[in-house]
């Protein structure tokens, strides 16, 4: 009874208050920046970002009052400070196991690969969780509005800077009126379009000759110029248009 007693003591109750408050601190710091992703629309949104970051904070704040350990110092215990704690293994163990999670939100959608942004925003999410549990506060609210600020501001950066932007075509044509990769080439470059990759194959009927392409242009209306022509093209059976993005 003594030893149990010891759970519900003033100082292993302050404790676990401090633990609680590292939690909270962290729960709202993920909500913040799951804020983001679901006012764009992305899958992993407030709850999972407020919960990667609030477990990770949870973990590592455990692991700095080991003297708390199972009500205390008591039979069995290594002594007054408690059973010895590496709060590095911890850690480790977090930096392992959200690669599960950010793995489960890249997806592949046609040619393009979305997630990744989502991903890396989750990753640096638990790192902050566990500096919000080691305590450094500002740390952590320095982090947090790096995070946001690269998510929500770099993307019209990104939009604005010279780049090249990157089209996926796929490209079915009747067998018998099918055009030559030269053509094609010629027909887009017309439009501003480069083809940096082609490739061609037979469709299992042997009705349809379909090509699959990547294409760049630094034209942002070459993408609707080149969709309505092909729409208006009597050769074409088929098409998909998919651009590249995050």
């Amino acid at each position: 009874m003594e030893h149990l007693s010891a759970w519900l003591s003033p100082s292993l109750l302050a404790q676990n208050g401090i633990i609680v408050m590292h939690v909270l601190v962290a729960l709202c710091v993920g909500c913040v920046v799951g804020y983001e992703r679901t006012f764009h629309g992305r899958a992993a949104g407030l709850r999972t970002f407020a919960l990667v970051c609030a477990a990770a904070a949870l973990l590592t704040a455990a692991t700095g009052v080991p003297g708390a350990w199972f009500g205390g110092p008591g039979p069995g215990s290594a002594g007054p400070a408690g059973p010895a704690a590496d709060p590095t293994r911890v850690i480790q163990g977090i930096v392992t196991g959200i690669g599960f999670v950010g793995a489960g939100v890249i997806m592949k959608d046609g040619f393009s690969i979305r997630g990744l942004s989502t991903a890396a925003s989750i990753w640096m999410t638990a790192a902050i969780g566990v500096v919000i549990g080691l305590g450094l506060y500002v740390a952590a609210f320095a982090a947090t509005a790096l995070c946001v600020g690269v998510m929500a501001g770099f993307s019209l950066v990104e939009s604005r800077l010279p780049h090249h932007r990157i089209t996926h075509l796929t490209l079915a044509f009747r067998r018998s009126q099918a055009r030559s990769s030269g053509e094609l080439g010629q027909l887009l470059a017309g439009l501003g379009f480069r083809v940096s990759d082609i490739g061609c194959q037979l469709d299992p009927d042997g009705g349809r000759l379909i090509y699959d392409l990547v294409l760049q242009n630094d034209d942002p209306e070459g993408f609707d110029q080149l969709a309505g022509m092909l729409s208006a093209a009597e050769d074409v059976v088929g098409f998909q248009l998919t651009p590249t993005r995050d």
